[in-house]
């Protein structure tokens, strides 16, 4: 079996794509000690565990960086079907430098002056009753257009939309 067989929509090249944007878009979210621009791309777990690590680098006055950061590659290892859900296990290798920053801009720890190259792997799930995406352009609040690649929060009304309903969210994520 093909992980086609089980979602009519699939195209590789294009989940792969996704894979990295929406990656570089959690590094960009931890840098901003904000995560939800990318809360619709993360089951619920994996945004509790993101939005907490925030929180703790913010109470202690603490920015992350990620500088010059890039994906090198990204690679489909397998797939399974379990419990209505079409899981898609997938390594990112990347570089970039990885340090923190005190609330004056000071250097705290971390490496500012290379890039280093990490694995991350990551698992895509996608229910197997999914609506498909085209549907997840509007608002289910307000009715008003959505722009999801930028972000999952209707600028009209606020609503984050829970994108498990139409397409692929992150369940799991080796940690940062």
């Amino acid at each position: 079996m093909k992980i086609e067989d089980y979602d009519k929509d699939y195209n590789e090249a294009i989940f792969l794509s996704k894979v990295d944007h929406i990656f570089i878009m959690i590094l960009d979210s931890i840098m901003e000690n904000n995560m939800i621009n990318v809360k619709h791309y993360l089951s619920e777990d994996m945004y509790n565990k993101f939005d907490q690590m925030v929180k703790d680098y913010s109470s202690k006055g603490l920015t992350r960086l990620f500088d010059e950061m890039n994906v090198k590659s990204t690679s489909i290892n397998n797939f399974d079907v379990k419990d209505n859900l079409l899981n898609v296990n997938v390594t990112i290798t990347s570089r970039y430098m990885d340090y923190f920053l005190d609330s004056n801009g000071e250097y705290v720890s971390g490496v500012n002056d290379h890039r280093i190259e990490l694995n991350h792997n990551i698992v895509f799930s996608k229910r197997l009753d999914a609506k498909g995406l085209k549907e997840s352009r509007d608002c289910p609040g307000c009715g008003n257009s959505l722009d999801i690649n930028a972000t999952g929060v209707c600028p009209y009304c606020g609503m984050v939309i829970d994108m498990s309903k139409f397409d692929y969210i992150i369940t799991s994520i080796d940690t940062f």
